[in-house]
């Protein structure tokens, strides 16, 4: 990657600004884990992956920056710290899994001492940070095998490199099968009302010099008709222990009309997009985002004044519409419930490998 979405700098977190893409590219330096959150919840930082780092970084720095050498003092002011990332965005799961992890460090600070905790903080989310990378090669190398010489391939939103550590999921496919010197067509949605995929994905795809077309979010179906897709691929924010995914807005029309167009419609997500306490997608919390962001266009009103409008970030595709889900350690297939179990119990093993037949 040509960029860095974020960086530790020792005593500041260094955050891509996304807000401010394609037009420009600038750099926030967060000195406070206030302003690491806030960057999460403005969305100067976003994708699943790439806040949970955020997080885990944000809460680093706080650690880092705490005077106090009383144990249960210091516990007491990360524990806050947490509390308030957790707080920020409330769908992606993978913000509270790093927040846990963080979390755990502090029942060893009376044995530790405040000091070594402090190291082990920062320790931590700079492995957050790497495991993030390896782990979206690793979606990329199995996922590429479900990409063919020729295909057109849709994305939705940003799931690349900007969404994550680095790489990236979704678009870590599409990146995989590049580097194997596949030639093929990738097809943006613009992603409404935050053009994500126009702003972010596209800029990307730009970036890598991936042959990309950028079409408007109620153009997917015709496009499908027309037989020019042939593979979606998209990511994911949390997904519940019977397969259903919760995705950028938008996502559960696509993957309607890849079932009546029968083209396979596959999500890619690490493992800790995963959350097994969750029976099915009905239980995923979703986020609801200030109406200006559909009246407006970029602070520029596009709505008669006084109407309503109705802004969830994320939609939720059931499992019966995905044909699978592409992790580090695997493509997982149906039946979700039993295979999303045994990858939980066998955290080493690998699962089902890409069959294209099964494509």
């Amino acid at each position: 990657m040509k960029f860095k979405t974020i960086e530790w700098k020792g005593d500041r977190v260094r955050i891509l600004d996304q807000r401010k893409l394609p037009q420009e590219v600038r750099y926030l330096d967060c000195r406070s884990s206030s302003s690491v959150a806030e960057a999460i919840r403005t969305m100067a930082i976003r994708g699943a992956p790439a806040i949970g780092v955020a997080a885990a970084m944000g809460i680093a720095l706080a650690a880092k920056k705490t005077r106090s050498g009383n144990p249960r003092v210091f516990t007491k002011a990360i524990a806050k710290v947490c509390r308030e990332m957790k707080e920020t965005r409330p769908t992606a799961v993978n913000l509270f899994w790093a927040v846990d992890r963080m979390e755990k460090l502090l029942r060893r600070v009376e044995n530790d001492g405040v000091e070594e905790t402090k190291n082990n903080f920062v320790r931590e989310a700079l492995q957050i940070l790497k495991t993030d990378i390896e782990v979206n090669r690793k979606i990329g190398m199995y996922g590429k095998k479900l990409i063919k010489k020729g295909d057109g391939v849709l994305t939705h939103c940003n799931a690349g490199a900007l969404a994550t550590g680095g790489f990236g999921t979704a678009l870590g496919v599409i990146y995989a099968a590049r580097d194997e010197g596949k030639e093929f067509q990738v097809f943006v949605d613009e992603t409404r009302p935050m053009l994500q995929g126009c702003r972010l994905t596209a800029w990307e795809l730009v970036q890598e010099k991936i042959p990309a077309t950028l079409i408007t979010d109620n153009m997917a179906g015709a496009l499908m008709r027309k037989g020019l897709v042939h593979l979606v691929v998209v990511g994911a924010d949390r997904i519940a222990r019977n397969g259903d995914t919760a995705n950028k807005i938008g996502t559960y029309g696509l993957a309607v009309l890849s079932k009546s167009h029968g083209i396979p419609f596959y999500v890619a997500a690490p493992t800790s997009t995963f959350d097994l306490s969750l029976v099915s997608g009905e239980e995923i919390p979703i986020e609801e985002r200030n109406i200006a962001e559909v009246t407006h266009f970029f602070g520029y009103p596009v709505a008669p004044k006084g109407v309503k409008a109705f802004n969830p970030a994320f939609d939720v595709t059931p499992h019966s519409l995905i044909h699978g889900i592409i992790t580090e350690k695997g493509i997982i297939r149906k039946p979700f419930h039993k295979n999303l179990k045994k990858m939980s119990a066998t955290p080493n093993s690998k699962l089902r490998t890409p069959n294209p037949k099964k494509a």
